[in-house]
């Protein structure tokens, strides 16, 4: 059992990671929270009572109190991230004594082990600004959203941020053989298939393909096509916690799966060539996944059909203008071209795409 009593969540100073503060003189409390931390990868420092080193108190980004030891740190300074650990279900005292020293939150053993070792495994790997987390989709097949989630990825690398591809449509083919790492070593999606809880998002990031500068979470060759909901969102929650960007290829179809992808987007673009039957399909795209996403914009792709142009087909579909997609002649070849799309800094299609990011990053204030 969890509760709070401020709505002031634990947090780290700066996004840096550092060591929880546990204070409590009962042996069984200590060996538990110490098998809590070491399952969450945090090594902690261990008090009786409140630390006579100055500022160990006040500058841990976690501080656990065992309700033996509530009432000895009752003078000490008030801060946030303090949470009270106790056994006794029926001990209404626990609320006073939360009160008393400043606790955000009061936890029971065993019941609130999974949260406590979420909190504790985001004080071992620092908690920063989320990633901007952007999704793409093609308001009809071969509207060319792959495409644009890969040169949206590439551009973001390019200017340095820490960058995610995800690969959400496993009928696409595989995002990785878009960039021509399929032969890369790295894990795809069906090693996380059994992933429950949390994931840790620096161990994520290290067993991913890197092509290009970004990481790559695609699909294999394989017969799995599908992952659970609970899996979706451990791994989407983990790459956001790593900051930067997450470029995510959304599937047209909007299954448990892919609305758990919805759910952690930021902002999504709707890719519609400018022809009257795309604008038609899209439009019913845009009415599954605006139940979820409320951020959505049109991004239109030409040549122009008669009597359209790229504000017709943003009329049309009620949604704001994220601009023109330029056409890179590049990726019209047989063969593809060798580069990735987007890969040519000066091209029409990166100027497109680090001209979205510099207005995406401006406007959720992550520039």
């Amino acid at each position: 059992m969890t509760g709070a009593v401020t709505h002031e969540p634990p947090s780290t100073t700066g996004g840096h990671p550092g060591k929880p503060l546990i204070v409590t003189e009962d042996p069984d409390l200590l060996d538990d929270l110490l098998r809590l931390c070491a399952a969450a990868g945090a090594t902690p420092e261990v008090h009786h009572s409140t630390p006579e080193r100055r500022g160990s108190w006040e500058s841990a980004p976690l501080v656990l109190v065992g309700d033996d030891a509530a009432r000895r740190v009752r003078g000490a300074v008030r801060r946030r991230g303090v949470v009270l650990v106790g056994r006794d279900q029926d001990d209404s005292g626990v609320w006073q004594r939360a009160v008393e020293i400043g606790a955000d939150h009061v936890l029971m053993l065993p019941d609130g082990e999974q949260w406590l070792v979420d909190r504790i495994a985001d004080v071992a790997e620092g908690i920063g600004r989320p990633a901007l987390t952007v999704g793409v989709i093609g308001g009809r097949g071969g509207a060319g959203a792959s495409t644009l989630a890969c040169a949206l990825a590439v551009s973001s690398a390019r200017d340095g941020l820490r960058t995610l591809l995800v690969d959400a449509d496993p009928l696409g083919g595989g995002l990785d053989v878009l960039l021509g790492g399929e032969s890369t070593e790295g894990l795809r999606w069906p090693a996380f298939a059994a992933s429950r809880g949390r994931v840790g998002g620096g161990a994520l990031e290290e067993s991913l393909p890197r092509l290009h500068s970004l990481r790559v979470l695609s699909w294999d060759r394989g017969d799995c096509v599908a992952i659970a909901p609970q899996a979706v969102r451990a791994v989407l929650a983990a790459a956001r916690r790593r900051g930067g960007t997450v470029v995510v290829d959304l599937p047209r179809r909007i299954d448990d799966s892919g609305a758990e992808v919805l759910a952690q987007l930021d902002l999504g673009l709707l890719v519609v060539p400018a022809e009257l039957r795309a604008v038609a399909a899209a439009g019913r795209v845009a009415s599954a996944v605006g139940m979820v996403l409320r951020d959505l914009r049109v991004a239109v792709r030409g040549p122009y059909g008669p009597g359209l142009d790229d504000g017709e087909v943003s009329r049309l579909l009620g949604l704001p203008l994220a601009g023109e997609v330029p056409v890179e002649t590049s990726l019209l070849r047989p063969d593809g071209g060798k580069a990735p799309p987007g890969a040519t800094a000066r091209g029409p299609l990166a100027r497109f795409c680090k001209e979205f990011w510099e207005r995406a990053l401006t406007e959720t204030g992550r520039s």
